[in-house]
């Protein structure tokens, strides 16, 4: 399928470099682009970091609003 699409112009200067110093073309590199966002968004949000704890009991769930102030202020 062929489409127009609007690039700022520091990115398609910036990608048709990419595409000849890899010895690829900017459609493939846009298509190659294209297709791993496509995939990513498909599984949805994903966190790629880890909440680190120190001398805790990791992360704690069904607090009310309250408890989770008390126990930030170590009040409980």
């Amino acid at each position: 399928m062929k489409t127009t699409i609007e690039l700022p112009d520091a990115l398609a200067a910036e990608a048709k470099a990419l595409a000849a110093a890899t010895g690829t073309t900017l459609r493939d590199l846009v298509v190659s682009g294209l297709r791993h966002e496509v995939a990513t968004r498909r599984q949805g949000h994903r966190v790629d970091f880890d909440f680190p704890t120190v001398g805790g009991s990791g992360i704690v769930v069904d607090l009310a609003p309250g408890e989770v102030i008390a126990r930030s202020y170590e009040l409980s």
